[in-house]
């Protein structure tokens, strides 16, 4: 069976020609044409990856971006035909994956598209159990879920590649631009600010004082690690 993709756009030429596009590919894809729709369809069913404009009515993309994480991990790529930095910042704050800038090639949609799941899939395909506990946080790698105390932590999946890295790699410190390459991959347009932001998404959330963090530390001048 195909992947499933939700496209959000209140654009619909926009959106038919991502669906006819990627069903070519042998995707499923649905669509909504609002905020509100999309957070609703968001809960009822569960996606392979979303595609969110920015620009929505009722709900903007920043808005349902951040609601979904309360309640799940998919991957988010944020459309936005602004190319401000700000905006695309504020879009990996509130808990995307990866962001287009409109105009775009739908071949480049496609091509994000694949990659991120295939790299998903790689991640959820694993047989061998493999957990790690250092003090009170806990890291799954065959679930893919953290635990601060037991309780279960709701990272992004860039979140979570980010700190999965780094803990299987205790003491090793690595460059925000290593880090962009190993976890974003060697074709992605950002730059490693996008390394900075994640860093400090997941000290708020596994640190409980992200301004002397005890897991994710700085090497300064140098990058990050964990220990």
């Amino acid at each position: 069976m195909g992947k499933k993709v939700l496209v959000v756009d209140d654009e619909k030429l926009i959106v038919k020609g991502i669906r006819f596009s990627l069903e070519q590919d042998g995707m499923e894809v649905e669509c909504a044409y609002d905020g509100e729709e999309a957070l609703e369809m968001a809960r009822n069913t569960e996606y392979d990856i979303i595609l969110l404009d920015v620009m929505l009515p009722k709900l903007n993309g920043f808005e349902v971006c951040q609601q979904i994480r309360d309640f799940s991990n998919v991957p988010i790529v944020m459309l936005t035909a602004k190319g401000d930095d700000m905006d695309k910042i504020l879009g990996l704050e509130y808990g995307a994956d990866d962001y287009i800038t409109k105009p775009f090639n739908i071949l480049e949609v496609k091509a994000r598209i694949k990659t991120i799941i295939r790299r998903t899939s790689k991640q959820n395909e694993k047989t061998e159990v493999k957990t790690v506990e250092n003090g009170d946080l806990k890291l799954d790698c065959d679930s893919r879920r953290v635990y601060i105390c037991g309780n279960e932590i709701n990272l992004t999946a860039k979140e979570f590649d980010v700190l999965e890295l780094l803990v299987l790699n205790p003491n090793k410190v690595y460059s925000r631009e290593n880090l962009l390459k190993l976890v974003w991959g060697s074709d992605y347009p950002g730059d490693v600010r996008t390394v900075d932001v994640h860093i400090r998404r997941l000290r708020e959330k596994v640190e409980s004082n992200p301004s002397e963090p005890k897991y994710v530390h700085t090497k300064w001048g140098v990058g990050y690690y964990y220990k």
